[in-house]
């Protein structure tokens, strides 16, 4: 039983349990064979591939987690595997970036800014985040730089990891802004709102792991692990020195997002191409152009939202939605027979 106290010669600082790697190994192998099954009779890898290669990440961070368990003085093992685990969930809030691409590509009309560039924009955002990370850390790590240059490692990575969490308000904000255009206009698409719903599911997921992962590094932060004599360790946080602040917050989050994605994969909502749309109606289905923006990629990236077309008065993209000719489909309710797979 955990008791807080260090483990002499343990890298994780406690003496790891050796059942529940087992565990979520297997439950996240499970989750992750059915979301093959899924991307293949849904059509969705480029929608959401992503969740399968995380399971893998998953599923093989456990698995090293577990031998480590039985080596507890092994650093390798040790940095396999949280780099294995840790690395998963940074590209589970990029598969949810691509699947509200495609939430606002199915009501273009009110999305408030190009479906597309919802992945590039965000994207582009985390490589900053990376950058700071990589660099921070680099500085911290360093013990033969000055206190001061370490110090400002330290500010990078707590920057980093403030800008990681504004990322993910800034998600919010603009899943919730298209939300609210809906509701204004009269859409309440059961389909539009079910994929609105299970998104906001995962991120709320995501952002507590997020959160979780601040607290934990700010906790880290204040000490100095090199110092002479070296720290007393009942001043670190408990989320250091207790294992099932690990489980809860890391393992069973992620696992919980999978299975929810399972339970309610987004193509039981989305149709299989971004070229198809909600009619003005709400209800129909039609199949068009496409939303098209003819601005370069960095451009769009730099500028989502086009404000210097809003401010010299130009259209933003044309509004295929407004044209005739578009193909209809079916009917967009509950009693569609794929929304019920």
């Amino acid at each position: 039983m955990e008791n807080g106290e260090h483990v002499p010669g343990s890298v994780y600082f406690y003496a790891p349990n050796k059942g529940a790697p087992v565990f979520f190994a297997f439950a996240f192998a499970v989750s992750g064979g059915f979301h093959t099954y899924q991307c293949i009779h849904y059509k969705s890898w480029r929608l959401t591939g992503l969740h399968v290669f995380c399971a893998l990440l998953f599923t093989a961070g456990f698995i090293v987690r577990e031998i480590g368990a039985f080596d507890y003085q092994n650093l390798e093992k040790y940095i396999v595997s949280t780099c294995l685990i840790y690395s998963a969930p940074p590209l589970l809030e990029l598969a949810n970036y691509n699947i509200l691409g495609r939430i606002l590509y199915y009501a273009p009309y009110h999305s408030p800014i190009h479906p597309g560039r919802v992945i590039t924009t965000f994207t582009f955002i985390s490589f900053i985040v990376e950058v700071l990370n990589g660099n921070g850390v680099a500085y911290s790590a360093n013990q033969s730089l000055a206190a001061s240059a370490q110090n400002v490692g330290r500010a990078l990575l707590k920057a980093a990891l403030v800008i990681q969490l504004g990322v993910l308000a800034l998600f919010v904000l603009l899943a919730v802004s298209f939300h609210r255009r809906c509701l204004r206009a009269g859409l309440r698409n059961e389909r539009l709102l079910a994929a609105l719903r299970t998104l906001y599911a995962s991120t709320a997921l995501l952002a507590v792991r997020t959160v979780f992962r601040v607290a934990e590094y700010w906790s880290i932060a204040q000490h100095d692990f090199w110092r002479p004599g070296g720290i007393d360790v009942k001043t670190l946080s408990p989320a250091i020195r207790y294992e099932w602040f690990f489980w809860v917050f890391e393992a069973s989050l992620m696992l919980v997002n999978h299975v929810l994605m399972n339970v309610r994969h987004p193509r039981r909502y989305l149709p299989k191409s971004a070229k198809t749309y909600l009619a003005l109606d709400g209800v129909t289905e039609v199949t068009g152009p496409g939303y098209k923006d003819g601005r370069k990629l960095w451009v769009t990236v730099v500028d989502p939202f086009d404000v210097y077309g809003l401010v010299k008065g130009k259209d933003r993209e044309k509004k295929f939605w407004e044209e005739p000719g578009a193909r209809e489909g079916r009917k967009a309710g509950r009693g569609d027979v794929e929304a019920q797979v």
